[in-house]
């Protein structure tokens, strides 16, 4: 009598030790770029929390979240307490910006997650004078009408960590109190001289990916996002 041939089953194992490790490979690949886009949405989303946070809370709100210019607003546009002080300043690494925005995260190491911003405006003088300028267009102050031509007021962007936010991110650093270089305050209007300026927040996170050293994963991933948003002035 003939035996029976193992040769299919011999077949299958050999086609199934080819086979499986290239395509764990692709779903552990899938996974870990699944997981690295969730923690880049958390990111975009930290920055565009903190954006918001200090957009609303500028120099008219109780705890102003403000640039490193010095700023003192008038009194009629001071908060209902009649004070201001310098309540979320970046001496300090906006702890309340930076608090806010890592509340909106989840599923990352929070405490791992840095914030920072800067304010932009219009400057007079071509981009060199005064901070605050209205942008170009006629204002009407006090019953006498005053043109500003675009040579007149310029805008004029804020750096973080010597770098132009609204351009490229790649080479600003990822650490706790970087060095942000601001071209306007906080404040957004004043009498019907309307003054456009923009905070732009930037959020960073060092993301580890899990199965770091294969498929060419790397050790660590910086993750940076940007959010710019106009001045809002509390009423």
């Amino acid at each position: 009598m003939s035996r029976p041939s193992n040769g299919p089953r011999g077949q299958t194992l050999v086609e199934t030790a080819l086979v499986l490790p290239l395509f764990l490979m692709v779903v552990f690949g899938i996974i870990v770029l699944g997981i690295g886009v969730f923690q880049q949405q958390q990111v975009a989303n930290a920055a565009r929390e903190a954006a918001r946070f200090a957009s609303i809370h500028s120099a008219t709100a109780q705890c102003p979240t403000v640039p490193r210019l010095p700023y003192e607003p008038r009194f009629d546009m001071r908060p209902s307490s009649g004070s201001y002080t310098r309540c979320d300043r970046p001496e300090s690494g906006w702890p309340f910006m930076r608090a806010h925005a890592r509340q909106a995260v989840f599923g990352i190491d929070r405490s791992a997650l840095h914030v920072a911003a800067c304010w932009s405006g219009y400057r007079l003088g071509g981009g060199t004078g005064a901070f605050d300028a209205p942008p170009p267009g006629v204002y009407d102050f006090g019953g006498v009408p005053t043109t500003f031509a675009p040579s007149d007021s310029v805008y004029a962007q804020c750096l973080i960590d010597g770098q132009d936010p609204s351009v490229a991110t790649r080479n600003i650093g990822c650490a706790l109190g970087l060095p942000t270089s601001d071209q306007a305050s906080a404040i957004s209007e004043a009498q019907g001289r309307p003054v456009a300026n923009t905070v732009t927040a930037y959020a960073c996170h060092v993301w580890r990916p899990p199965l770091a050293g294969f498929l060419l994963i790397p050790s660590q991933v910086t993750l940076r996002a940007v959010v710019t948003e106009p001045i809002e002035r509390q009423q």
